[in-house]
């Protein structure tokens, strides 16, 4: 069964800030597993098997309820809101 879209997926993706790694990571010299992107802006933060969960906190900071994988191979999107994958 495909996956849908939800309202929450804006209709342009706004580009990476960074590729490097985890924005508040980089800032403070700690470490992630897997980089989320925010589409709403392009804030890059770690995933929620990081123990900083940074892209969690921004979602929920910002009011950006969708982020997209940027793992090599990976497109897929999370919906905070809806707490599902929406893409």
């Amino acid at each position: 069964m495909p996956i849908k879209a939800c309202d929450h997926v804006p209709s342009t993706i706004a580009p990476p800030h960074t590729l490097k790694g985890c924005e508040d990571c980089l800032k403070t010299g700690d470490s992630w597993v897997h980089l989320r992107l925010c589409v709403h802006c392009g804030h890059v933060g770690c995933c929620d098997s990081s123990k900083n969960r940074h892209a969690t906190r921004h979602s929920k900071a910002e009011g950006h309820p969708v982020i997209q994988s940027i793992e090599p191979g990976e497109a897929w999107m999370w919906c905070n809101t809806h707490e599902k994958q929406v893409g």
